[in-house]
């Protein structure tokens, strides 16, 4: 399913005070960052937060679904995007109780002989 960039936008802008929030298309979605770290996925225009316990606490009664076929459950957020204040508390717990993700090695490894 193609993805509304409207409604991306719409969810970032959102999202704008709850840290250093940015996105990047990958896989005919959106994996949205939150102090560098990976907080969400935008998939075929629905909003699927990563699972935490700071983030169940903030959300209360949760729904979970996979973003896409085979993926782990997330939380997938509904009818509280156009709650600003809100998303963004739930945006800023789950960054802070993520790991920053694992640094790549980039230099590549001379070859043994």
């Amino acid at each position: 399913m193609k993805q509304n960039n409207s409604f991306v936008q719409f969810v970032l802008d959102q999202m704008q005070d709850a840290g250093s929030v940015s996105c990047k298309s990958m896989f005919g979605g959106h994996t949205v960052y939150c102090d560098k770290k990976i907080v969400a996925l935008i998939c075929n225009n629905q909003l699927f937060v990563k699972p935490t316990e700071q983030g169940r606490s903030v959300i209360g009664r949760v729904k979970e679904a996979p973003p896409y076929p085979g993926a782990k459950p997330c939380f997938l957020i509904q009818d509280r995007i156009d709650d600003k204040e809100w998303l963004c508390e739930l945006i800023r717990k789950t960054a802070e109780e993520l790991p920053l993700p694992k640094q790549k090695n980039k230099a590549k490894k001379g070859k043994s002989r």
